[in-house]
């Protein structure tokens, strides 16, 4: 195993499920108290400034660091199946981001720009993406935890 590969994917791992995370406890909460206009434009905002190359390498970082430290790691028998499952998390987070957090992201951007009322966008957008983020915060937290056994292994 190359260990500082492994601790590079294991800390972007951590970032990348923190990220998450804290959205299920504090920002998702905290704009589910908020009114509809206010709820709709705090996504629609947040959407925008999240794109930035602080997530560019946290995002991609993770899913490439993992993926090469299970590749390069995976001749040493204690840590072989920790890597494998810890890539194997770090992507699937990342799928359920871009095959389903984002495009309702995109939903709820092309609903504002339309101008859809706010309480129609919120109705469709907050309960289900709640739930796949509450899925991809549990995906991206194991597949940290696994990197972090297979340093140990």
């Amino acid at each position: 195993m190359n260990e500082p590969l492994t601790v590079v994917a294991a800390v972007l791992a951590g970032l990348f499920a923190g990220l998450f995370v804290t959205f299920s406890y504090a920002v998702m909460p905290g704009l589910g108290r908020t009114d509809d206009p206010t709820f709709a434009g705090s996504m629609r905002e947040i959407n925008v400034a999240i794109l930035n190359p602080v997530l560019a390498l946290v995002f991609g970082g993770s899913v490439l660091t993992s993926i090469a430290a299970a590749i390069v790691g995976f001749d040493d028998e204690a840590a072989r199946w920790w890597l494998v499952v810890g890539a194997a998390l770090v992507v699937a987070a990342g799928a359920v981001t871009m095959g389903i957090n984002v495009p309702m992201n995109d939903r709820l951007e092309a609903g504002v720009t339309a101008g859809e009322p706010p309480a129609s966008l919120r109705e469709v957008f907050e309960a289900p993406w709640v739930r796949w983020n509450i899925v991809r915060s549990v995906l991206s937290t194991a597949g940290f935890v696994a990197l972090l056994v297979a340093l140990v292994a």
